[in-house]
Order: C-alpha cells, then sequence, then structure tokens
C-alpha cells in the first residue's frame, strides 16, 4: 500500500470512529458525492442509529432529488424527506450574499426539531477540508446549530472521499458537483419559482444533448451558460449554438450567451464586492 493509499485509509478510520462517537446521528443530505459518501460512511458505522435528512425544496432539482432517492434505496441508507420553508422566509427570496446561510439556517432549524423530537443525539452535514477555502456562508449557520462535520474532522479532502466512494463501489463517487438551483440566480435578483424553473428546464435540456458538467446562470433577460472546458469545444459547433438559442428562448429569456472561460464553481461570487464576502450575518 502506498503513502497516499495509507494515508487516506487512516482518515477513512478516523472518520469511522468519530462518527460512532457521534451516537444517534440524523446527516443532511443532497445527493452530492460529499453527503451521499457522509450518509453511507454514517450508516455503516451506525446501521440503524442514523436517518439521512432531505429537504423537498423548489430549490432542489427534481433529477437531483430522484437521484438522491434513488441511491440511498440501493445502499438501504434509511431516509426521510422533509419538506423545508425557506421560500417564506424574505431574507432568502431577497438572494443577496447571505442567502445560503439562511436556506441552511432553515434546514439546520428543522433538522434541531426533528433530533429532539426523535431522540437522536446529534447532526452532521458533508463539509469537507476544501470547502474552508471558499465561500460558503451556510457553514456559519452550521456551526450557530452545533452541527457536526465529521469529512472536515477526519481532514478529508472532496478529491480523498471521491476516492474512498470509488474503493467502497459507490457510484456517485464521479457524481458532477451540483449546487441548488437558486445559486444560479445573480445576486440581487429575488429567488421565485419561475426563475427556478428556468434554469432546472435549462440544465436538464443541456443534459439530454449530452452535456455532463453544466450551469445555467439566470441574469434576467440574459442566461449565461457554463459548460466544462473539456465539452466546451463541442458546445461552439454553430448548430448547436442554435440549438441552445431554441431551448433558452422557449424558456422566457431574451438573450442567449455562452460563457467563454467555462464551469466554474461560484462564478456568481465574482461579482460580490469583499465586504458582502467577509460579512457575518445574524
Amino acid at each position: 500500500m502506498s503513502a497516499v493509499e495509507t494515508d487516506i485509509e487512516a482518515k477513512r478510520a478516523l472518520l469511522q470512529a468519530k462518527l460512532r462517537m457521534l451516537g444517534r446521528l440524523l446527516v443532511a443530505y443532497s445527493g452530492g458525492t460529499d453527503s451521499a459518501y457522509l450518509a453511507w460512511a454514517a450508516y455503516q458505522a451506525l446501521g440503524e442509529n442514523m436517518l439521512a435528512i432531505i429537504a423537498d425544496s423548489p430549490s432542489l432539482a427534481r433529477t437531483q432529488l430522484d437521484d438522491a432517492l434513488a441511491f440511498a434505496r440501493e445502499q438501504a441508507i434509511p431516509l426521510e424527506v422533509v419538506a423545508t420553508a425557506e421560500f417564506d422566509r424574505p431574507e432568502y427570496v431577497r438572494n443577496d450574499a447571505q442567502r445560503c446561510f439562511f436556506c441552511k439556517d432553515e434546514l439546520f432549524t428543522l433538522m434541531e426539531e426533528l433530533r429532539v423530537a426523535r431522540g437522536f443525539d446529534a447532526i452532521a452535514y458533508g463539509v469537507n477540508l476544501d470547502d474552508q477555502g471558499e465561500f460558503r456562508p451556510g457553514q456559519r449557520a452550521a456551526l450557530a446549530h452545533h452541527v457536526a462535520a465529521p469529512l472536515l474532522d477526519a481532514g478529508l479532502t472532496k478529491e480523498e472521499i471521491r476516492t474512498l466512494a470509488r474503493n467502497a463501489g459507490l457510484r456517485i463517487w464521479d457524481k458532477p458537483a451540483s449546487a441548488c438551483l437558486s445559486s444560479r440566480i445573480e445576486y440581487g435578483r429575488p429567488v421565485t419559482r419561475e426563475a427556478l424553473d428556468a434554469v432546472e428546464k435549462g440544465e436538464d435540456a443541456l443534459r439530454a444533448l449530452g452535456f455532463r458538467q453544466i450551469r445555467v446562470r439566470h441574469h434576467g433577460e440574459i442566461v449565461r451558460i457554463e459548460i466544462s472546458r473539456e465539452e466546451l469545444e463541442r458546445a461552439l459547433d454553430s448548430a448547436m449554438a442554435a440549438e441552445f438559442t431554441r431551448i433558452f428562448k422557449a424558456l422566457g429569456f431574451k438573450f442567449v450567451t455562452l460563457d467563454m472561460e467555462g464551469l466554474r464553481s461560484g462564478s456568481m461570487n465574482a461579482l460580490l464586492p469583499a465586504k458582502d464576502l467577509f460579512r457575518r450575518t445574524g
């Protein structure tokens, strides 16, 4: 076993130990690789003493929800779907730089109520070492609600989590990252169900065309399409450009653009002034 493999195995063992220390556990689950691996690992460590919780929200694409439910069934992970009400919070709908804080505050408030009512000991979520260098207001909500971060505590990076998931034979090991639909709407533009529907249908249409790593960014009358650099050459074909135009004008956009920088996670954050990136909430 190489030094790298030994290190990852040590982190895996540490993760299992930390999960067992948490006792009866609720896991915030979205179906992405990080939260899916955490839910699977928690089930391996705790069995029926864990329960994954997924929020059925308008900001979660139906394809993502369906896949998350399917993965939990495949692995026999105990799962419960709950409805969150972040759309009832004006602070969320106004969509400023702190939107993610209010989304996670809604989720963790609901999960804390479940924890107390069902006799669970703790709540955990899938934040990891790499997330510490990114703008993520939701992490402050997790701290406020005393949510455990076992992947982070075990020192795991995103790449190491994917490696562990692949070693475990989990199909989600190479699943493309996908933030919530609300993250596709430019800051300052209210989050509406209509806007989320346009983004979701647009991304579904791009996947139907065979593109794998994509984002549809909503800028009002303008849509900005991000496609991974590996797939960008195919997107630049004139016939494909015409198909993009047809799809997105049918969804209500007046101007259809393709971002020549390709897919960048969190590209909307580049529009924020520094004071918003470091501002605290609550």
